[in-house]
């Protein structure tokens, strides 16, 4: 089971760095940073497997895949922020993390806006005039 293996890879570099962080805590914290990012690279082929699947959904639907794209592009900032959030405080800057955090929220609602302003269409071609 890869969640074995995954939690495995995480339990043992927690230990390690806590260990390292009494010696060299710049090393303990590009561990992490290492161990962080290998994990994900461990999911993509799992990650590509669901944006193929919703895809295909998509398709069987008659859905529009440029909103499919953008909500998968929004799914991907989100992860990708949240994995530099953790990042940012985990090397202890709160202030840093925030501001990650910010940028993310903006960048999901700027791409969001296509898909908005299609269900505010939507919705006023339902209302009679």
């Amino acid at each position: 089971m890869e969640i074995l293996q995954i939690v495995g890879i995480g339990l043992t570099a927690t230990f390690l760095a806590l260990i390292l962080k009494e010696q060299k805590p710049a090393f303990a914290f590009l561990l992490v940073v290492f161990v962080g990012v290998s994990i994900f690279l461990m999911l993509i082929g799992k990650i590509n497997e669901i944006i193929t699947m919703l895809q295909r959904l998509a398709v069987n639907a008659h859905l529009d895949l440029v909103y499919v794209k953008t909500i998968l592009k929004i799914i991907g900032v989100a992860y990708i922020a949240e994995f530099g959030v953790q990042i940012a405080r985990d090397a202890g800057q709160g202030a840093l993390a925030s501001k990650i955090e910010l940028a993310g929220k903006i960048l999901i609602l700027v791409m969001a806006i296509p898909i908005i302003t299609a269900i505010i269409k939507a919705v006023l071609g339902l209302i009679p005039q």
